[in-house]
């Protein structure tokens, strides 16, 4: 069976795409050419409805047994196989059906400040003009009635960020042993010695991968009258696209999204009192998570916020890359 060996399992908006790319390139390992196939997330076909932009995505999902084992079957004979779906992690019943598969799998959890991690998220949907509402909080707001409305993993903007919950189910799941966690800003102020880390983690030698590409850099239109007007055309079309043949539904609306996207500028800092607003929905959660992990993540409850680097290293904040220089990474 072409299976995975490993996953990049959490979480979405932590640099899992550049990490996966990073790994891709080391020649003890086979990375999947799709880099989020998705198949645990369901057992069979995925969904058809929920959030705009939501039945597009289930189209992407890889969720045929053959077709999923078609994606590590060119992989070099001893290297080990990996792909990177980051919902893994938030979703419980995929982390029962990968234990059953793969008992043996090794889980690479990336954390990122939540409320970093939250607003990168509504930026991305907000750029592509899938979410309506106009700022982070509002959108927040009306996230327990898209839940039960079912939409999809990505709107759940701070459901997805209850890291210690998350990592509870998780060691229930896998053995501690299996499952490496580190921070996002590792990746950012010392990226070789965080892949490092993960090729140690994984069992292929170390001092191969000198540099993390630069993925997933999130705009931030303005809302201006043509932004909305883009935006509402984008949300009532994604449902008509998605019923398109082949990959002209895609087509169609990727263009619009980089239409939206045009000359925007990158993705602006929350401001203090928009994340004072947000830290109570996850000071208990950051509580757990310290008792898991015994580490401290109370700079996630500050004005700061995304401040540590690799869990049980020093802080982050007095690393830098190799060549002595700090690198710059935004998502």
């Amino acid at each position: 069976m072409a299976l995975p060996d490993f996953f990049i399992a959490g979480v979405p908006k932590a640099g899992t795409t550049a990490l996966h790319t990073a790994l891709a390139r080391h020649p003890g390992l086979y990375m999947s050419a799709v880099k989020e196939p998705k198949f645990f997330l369901t057992d069979g076909p995925p969904p058809t409805t929920g959030g705009p932009g939501d039945a597009k995505t289930y189209r992407e999902h890889i969720w045929r047994r053959a077709d999923y084992e078609a994606l590590f079957a060119a992989a070099p004979a001893g290297a080990l196989r990996g792909e990177s779906t980051p919902f893994y992690l938030y979703n419980r019943a995929a982390l029962g059906r990968i234990r059953s598969l793969i008992p043996d799998a090794r889980l690479v959890v990336v954390l990122r400040d939540p409320i970093e991690r939250a607003h990168s998220n509504w930026t991305h949907l907000w750029s592509a003009g899938l979410e309506p509402m106009p700022d982070l909080l509002s959108a927040c707001e009306q996230e327990p009635r898209r839940i039960a409305s079912g939409w999809a993993d990505f709107w759940h903007y701070t459901a997805l960020g209850r890291y210690g919950e998350q990592l509870q189910h998780l060691y229930s799941v896998f053995p501690r042993e299996q499952v490496l966690v580190f921070r996002y800003r590792s990746l950012i102020e010392d990226p070789v010695r965080a892949l490092d880390q993960v090729c140690q983690f994984l069992g292929v030698q170390t001092g191969l991968l000198a540099e993390l590409p630069r993925e997933n850099v999130t705009a931030h239109p303005d809302p201006t009258l043509r932004h909305r007007a883009m935006s509402v055309a984008a949300r009532a079309g994604s449902a008509v696209t998605s019923a398109l043949p082949g990959h002209l539904g895609s087509g169609l609306t990727d263009l619009m999204e980089r239409r939206l996207q045009r000359d925007a500028a990158p993705r602006r800092p929350l401001t203090w009192a928009e994340r004072k607003a947000l830290i109570p929905r996850f000071e208990s959660d950051i509580r757990l998570l310290e008792l898991l992990t015994g580490e401290d993540f109370s700079g996630w409850l500050g004005q700061r916020g995304d401040t540590g680097g690799l869990v049980g290293a020093r802080p982050a904040g007095q690393q830098q890359a190799r060549n002595g220089r700090p690198r710059s990474y935004q998502e």
